[in-house]
């Protein structure tokens, strides 16, 4: 099963139920902690995420991005939180002004779940 760990800021000038609404968009299931500056949530099911990647089909790249960084046993990436908030998914490569929701994903088939969360695509299908 994996284990999945997202970790937000919040800014003083956003509304706290918004940042917890972007990262429950993405993964509902997730339980969520307070921390100093921000939240950390953690799941272990990608389900929703995954269906996201399908309906924007954006599969290759969410693919791309989590081959990506794939260090060890775990791969991490970055989403725009605004984006989120909607209910969908923009990766970041640069940390956008108020900062993105950093989602580390760890499997011991980590290759095998991304395969399963983004698999390859032809013409997008």
């Amino acid at each position: 099963m994996p284990s999945i760990t997202l970790r937000v800021r919040c800014y003083p000038t956003e509304d706290p139920k918004k940042v917890q609404e972007a990262l429950l968009k993405l993964f509902p299931e997730c339980s969520l902690d307070e921390y100093e500056g921000g939240y950390v949530g953690r799941a272990s099911s990608a389900d929703r995420f995954k269906e996201i990647l399908r309906n924007l089909r954006i599969r290759d790249t969410a693919r791309s991005v989590m081959l990506r960084g794939i260090v060890g046993n775990r791969t991490s990436f970055a989403v725009n939180k605004q984006v989120a908030y909607i209910g969908k998914v923009s990766f970041v490569e640069d940390v956008p002004p108020l900062g993105g929701i950093e989602i580390v994903i760890e499997d011991e088939s980590l290759e095998q779940l991304i395969d399963e969360i983004a698999p390859r695509t032809v013409d997008g299908e």
